[in-house]
């Protein structure tokens, strides 16, 4: 299996920065303005280190207006990314049109080990890219982890993340999240938090369980897809994995959006519900509606347990209006349906309640 090509396009981009004589210099930031500008040969962290040291009066509360911004020019980042909860209503912008000129990416797995001696990394820890603050906004760039199973057959914590997502009004657009297992993981800062999330025209590519957490997430015009995996058994994977609170009466929501494949037809399941050892009382929710479904998704049976203990059809799983292949009906009690009256209920507007991010375009 060969180490997917990460970015498109960003060696012109940099030459014409170049050319027009803008250096990659350090980072610089405009006090004034709260603008870090980050450019190849400068670190995206150190940017983020900059605002947390001064997060007491420029960044303020999440109830304020906009805060920084840190804007990074197209080129690869390859280092890990953690945004702090002190660092509030941060917007983290590729410089570019395209969120293929600008790559944030790390290798880390679950199971490597860490330099220190001190054990594995675990699912959480092993993310490229990590965020508890509130107010967040990342819109434009790619934020990937390529590590390979077939690079590291001695290691079996295979789950290895692009992104793990806490922190109430956390808004990406137009961004790129990619690696295998695990891709993005929409959680929330505690059990009994119900932190906002919407995802607005991403992308998001992975096998087993690429989109899963226990968020209030809202997917908004996305596409996933799923990656042919070099197995001989099926289901090749799944595309969500919610472990939403029982408390909580929203899980993840996927509205507009495609279910495209790099695999057989047939081979993905929509879900599987994620009761995790340590949170035995979650209730994982997911609404799928208003999305085309292609062949790649099985559509006679489209859920699978992940343990037998919580079968999937205990769960909050419901589809609505769906579309394409996938989505055909052939056994209904293996498609849970919203009808017209619930699907009222399931919208962008009650997941997100007061805040409405779909209401701005940029």
């Amino acid at each position: 299996m060969r180490r997917r090509t990460l970015i498109t396009g960003a060696v012109g981009a940099v030459g014409a920065l170049v050319g027009a004589g803008i250096p990659p210099a350090a980072a610089a930031s405009d006090a004034r303005r709260r603008v870090v500008h980050v450019r190849p040969g400068d670190s995206v962290q150190a940017a983020v280190d900059t605002l947390a040291d001064t997060a007491g009066d420029p960044v303020g509360n999440p109830a304020d207006g906009p805060g920084p911004t840190i804007v990074v020019h197209p080129g690869t980042y390859r280092e890990v990314v953690h945004i702090p909860s002190a660092v509030r209503n941060l917007t983290l912008l590729g410089a570019s049109r395209d969120p293929r000129d600008t790559v944030v990416v790390y290798d880390h797995a679950n199971g490597t080990q860490k330099p220190d001696g001190s054990g594995t990394y675990g699912t959480a820890g092993s993310a490229t890219f990590t965020s508890a603050a509130p107010g967040l906004t990342v819109r434009g760039l790619t934020i990937a982890n390529d590590w390979l199973r077939a690079d590291h057959p001695e290691i079996t914590g295979t789950q290895a993340v692009a992104a793990y997502v806490t922190g109430d009004r956390s808004r990406f657009e137009r961004v790129r999240f990619l690696a295998h297992q695990d891709t993005l993981f929409a959680d929330t800062t505690a059990l009994d938090s119900f932190d906002r999330q919407y995802y607005r025209d991403c992308y998001v590519e992975g096998d087993v369980d690429f989109v899963f957490g226990r968020g209030r997430a809202v997917f908004d015009g996305c596409r996933l897809h799923t990656l042919d995996r070099d197995v001989s058994f099926k289901p090749e994977g799944m595309v969500f994995a919610p472990a939403t609170a029982r408390a909580n009466p929203y899980g993840f929501l996927a509205v507009r959006c495609r279910v495209t494949s790099g695999a057989e037809d047939g081979a993905y399941k929509i879900a599987r519900p994620w009761v995790p050892s340590y949170e035995t009382t979650a209730w994982p929710s997911l609404v799928v509606r208003d999305t085309r479904l292609g062949p790649g998704i099985d559509a006679v049976a489209p859920y699978i347990d992940m343990r037998e203990a919580y079968p999937w059809q205990t769960m909050r799983f419901r589809e609505y209006a769906n579309s394409g292949p996938g989505a055909v009906v052939p056994v209904p009690e293996n498609r849970p349906q919203l009808t017209a009256a619930e699907a009222a209920e399931h919208t962008r507007g009650t997941y997100l309640g007061d805040w409405r991010p779909y209401e701005q375009r940029y």
